[in-house]
């Protein structure tokens, strides 16, 4: 697998709102994860598959999707995409929010 650059960007908005941005292009995918809690994304530009515990399905911005806690799920660029996840937590540190949100086996 080829690391490229996702061009994330944090946005960590009032007391427990937290956005993670990130720039899929075409053909890539963000690897398959869980997290601790359920949570929205949002595709604001292209097409993207989404995986969610072996069901794919496809959307096309812009869509909000729901994920829900404990669900093995991946996103799939279908087009170069741009794509938000949004969490509630209090973590406001960029080097620690993965940490607390992605659920670790």
């Amino acid at each position: 697998m080829v690391e490229i650059d996702l061009g994330i960007v944090h946005h960590f908005i009032g007391d427990d709102l937290y956005a993670k941005q990130m720039r899929l292009p075409a053909d890539h995918r963000a690897v398959t994860h869980k997290h601790n809690f359920s949570h929205i994304s949002v595709l604001s530009k292209g097409t993207a598959s989404v995986r969610v515990d072996g069901v794919q399905e496809t959307y096309h911005a812009p869509v909000f999707v729901e994920i829900k806690a404990g669900k093995e799920h991946e996103i799939i660029a279908m087009t170069d995409t741009t794509w938000y996840c949004i969490h509630v937590t209090d973590v406001k540190d960029p080097n620690k929010v993965d940490h607390t949100l992605i659920e670790r086996d």
